[in-house]
């Protein structure tokens, strides 16, 4: 058997099956090294770490591993006004995800908060009607032509839809 010398993926050439791990890039593999095991299975077992109640107005946003200058963090989005019983629970928490993965991987706990607002969710019959800024709206209801006009409201939806 021969070695390949120009491979950057893997250092030998194996005939058969080759391992999933051994087929990804050097990146791939340093990022799931790094923390993409650890995140993905919080994010699966995420109700059972931290309950039912908590389940419902929190969830895990990103980990970052330790290194020489930081302690390995957990960042959670919290729900406006519920603060408070998680930084309550902040101890259980961190027991529990230490107990899961058998060893020591978080040791502190950050949390952001964010509205539960329904800013993001507009009706696309609303979208559709104000397509176009105030400004805008008026200079194209200046044209005085209509067919110019109707094809600038038609040029703006359109554009807003890319």
């Amino acid at each position: 058997m021969q070695f390949k010398k120009y491979s950057k993926q893997r250092n030998k050439s194996i005939q058969g099956l080759r391992s999933f791990k051994d087929t990804l890039p050097t990146n791939v593999k340093r990022v799931i090294n790094k923390k993409g095991h650890i995140y993905s299975e919080t994010l699966n077992n995420w109700k059972y770490i931290v309950g039912d109640r908590l389940f419902k107005v929190c969830y895990p946003k990103s980990f970052k591993s330790s290194n020489k200058f930081n302690v390995s963090t957990l960042l959670i989005m919290v729900k406006r006004g519920h603060e408070v019983d998680l930084e309550y629970s902040k101890k259980e928490i961190m027991n529990k995800m230490n107990n899961f993965f058998g060893y020591l991987v978080i040791e502190k706990l950050r949390f952001t908060i964010f509205d539960n607002e329904r800013k993001i969710f507009i009706d696309k019959n609303e979208q559709k009607e104000n397509v176009t800024n105030y400004k805008y709206q008026e200079k194209i209801n200046d044209v005085k032509n209509e067919k110019i006009r109707k094809s600038l409201l038609e040029l703006t939806k359109v554009f807003k839809e890319k």
